[in-house]
């Protein structure tokens, strides 16, 4: 398995993919601006505290690395400007990136104005972080996941950039799944952006609201 920085690392889907990953034996870093959010800490795992928009301490954490994983919030347009330089100045090309769902009002009919009414005006910097990097040459995944539920299962489906967004809802653990399935294949999925969601979730809002 490959050596993988995960950025968020204090937060639910990248601490569920990081017990995957751990399980297959990579080799991580977890950086997060709270350490003391991190449970469960696989005993072989880096932990870097430090915040992704400290150029100094993200490019030391980024070197060495064949994968970055960011799974963040907030400011995700100026955290996504300092990843891609970060990766450039260490050289490191695999980039996993998460996003929301939304961010090209891709998402059709009563779900998609319900989906604006609710996380539209939070969107634009999530749509500028992925245009930086479909901007850059690194070899990226970006995931735009449904919202979000704890269910216990593993089970998703993927829409391209191009198309309509399916479903209301999915599952972190799936997202977690889906992650560590790329990193175990880093060929998987490159240059790509996709929509994940559970089969069988289209409605007008998600089934627990």
């Amino acid at each position: 398995m490959p050596n993988v920085l995960v950025l968020g690392a204090g937060g639910r889907i990248a601490q569920q993919a990081t017990r995957m990953l751990a399980d297959n034996d990579a080799d991580l870093t977890l950086f997060a601006r709270d350490p003391g959010r991190l449970t469960d800490t696989p005993a072989s795992a880096r932990v870097v505290e430090g915040d992704v928009l400290d150029r100094d301490r993200l490019a030391d954490a980024v070197a060495g690395q064949d994968i970055v994983y960011a799974n963040l919030a907030g400011d995700l347009d100026v955290q996504a400007e300092r990843i891609v330089e970060a990766m450039r100045k260490q050289s490191v090309q695999r980039l996993i990136f998460i996003t929301s769902l939304g961010i090209y009002d891709e998402v059709p009919g009563a779900f998609g104005e319900w989906n604006r009414r609710q996380i539209g005006g939070m969107l634009p910097p999530y749509r500028a972080a992925a245009d930086t990097i479909e901007a850059s040459s690194l070899d990226y995944t970006i995931l735009r996941p449904a919202w979000l539920t704890d269910t216990d299962e593993v089970d998703y489906e993927l829409t391209h950039k191009d198309e309509p967004f399916k479903g209301t809802e999915v599952s972190r653990k799936s997202v977690a799944a889906l992650v560590a399935d790329i990193i175990a294949s880093p060929d998987l999925w490159p240059r790509s952006n996709l929509g994940v969601n559970k089969p069988g979730t289209d409605s007008d809002k998600p089934s627990f609201l």
